[in-house]
């Protein structure tokens, strides 16, 4: 019987996402055993300063990497948002899950219909905060960091008034009941991936079991919104965001760019093709660049 070992970071949202991909092959490939490899990550360990601070989130992809490498594993799942823009040749993304929703959302201590506005607001990204200011003028952020459920956890101890996560990570951890509020793309445009999973294989190797597993539109969705981030010469801590969506065989593409040096920040759309994602993010990306000197 053939054994493929799935490499993942060991937090709680991590192996439920792993477990999706276990489960598709024990259900539809019944001649392979799975099993799991999980690991602690440098970008899991250091928890006391932020990911700019400690060299972005290619920390939480390096020891899987390594693994790949050493066939102490065989494939690797990821979020694709944590997945660096430069991917090495030898290890490719061999495919994409279908997307959870890929919005941001804001969540309250128990028992709360309202922040408390004495207290900060929880939020680990610079995408998030930038565009917040838009949302909630004036609100105290303060920088969290830690898997879902800690973060969950700091919040109902007091020490946040609300937290701006994810929705994909609550809802596949079955905890959509922690949602007050959705923000729609246009509020907060996501970060790129966001919802989606990517798996990395190594170069060379037979991973035709998990066909049934990918999905198209993820597929031009990751192409167009990956250019997008590459283009801007962002990593994955970079204060950049992008969303693609997807109707028939159209890809409508909505971009947010920070210029550091400027300190000023932009945000367009653009629609085309659907085989024409990839340029379509380079176009838009190249766009911002050039038109926030103006804003």
């Amino acid at each position: 019987m053939e054994v493929i070992r799935l490499g993942t970071r060991e937090s709680k949202l991590a192996m439920v996402q792993t477990q999706q991909v276990q489960a598709y092959l024990e259900k539809n490939c019944p001649k392979i055993s799975v099993s799991i490899v999980a690991m602690k990550t440098t970008g899991d360990r250091i928890l006391d300063r932020t990911l700019e601070q400690i060299g972005g989130k290619g920390l939480f992809v390096k020891e899987l990497d390594l693994a790949l490498r050493e066939k102490r594993s065989d494939l690797s799942v990821h979020s694709l948002k944590d997945v660096p823009m430069e991917v090495p040749d030898d290890l490719p993304l061999i495919g994409f899950s279908s997307r959870e929703d890929p919005r941001d959302v804001l969540v309250l201590p128990k028992g709360a219909d309202k922040p408390d506005r004495t207290k900060p607001l929880g939020c680990s990204s610079r995408r998030r905060i930038l565009q917040l200011a838009h949302v909630f003028p004036n609100t105290n952020i303060k920088s969290i960091r830690g898997n879902v459920l800690t973060r969950l956890e700091k919040l109902d101890r007091g020490e946040y008034g609300g937290l701006i996560l994810a929705a994909a990570g609550l809802k596949r951890l079955g905890l959509s009941d922690r949602i007050t509020r959705y923000f729609t793309v246009e509020e907060m445009i996501p970060a790129a991936g966001q919802g989606i999973l990517a798996l990395q294989g190594r170069k060379g190797e037979d991973y035709s079991c998990l066909a049934g597993f990918f999905d198209q539109e993820s597929f031009y969705a990751a192409l167009c919104e990956r250019a997008f981030v590459r283009i801007l010469g962002g990593g994955c801590t970079a204060p950049i965001a992008a969303h693609a969506q997807i109707q028939g065989t159209q890809i409508t593409l909505m971009g947010f760019y920070y210029d550091e040096e400027l300190g000023k920040q932009i945000t367009g759309t653009i629609q085309g093709s659907v085989a024409d994602g990839e340029r379509i993010g380079i176009t838009l990306a190249t766009r911002l660049k050039e038109h926030v000197k103006e804003v």
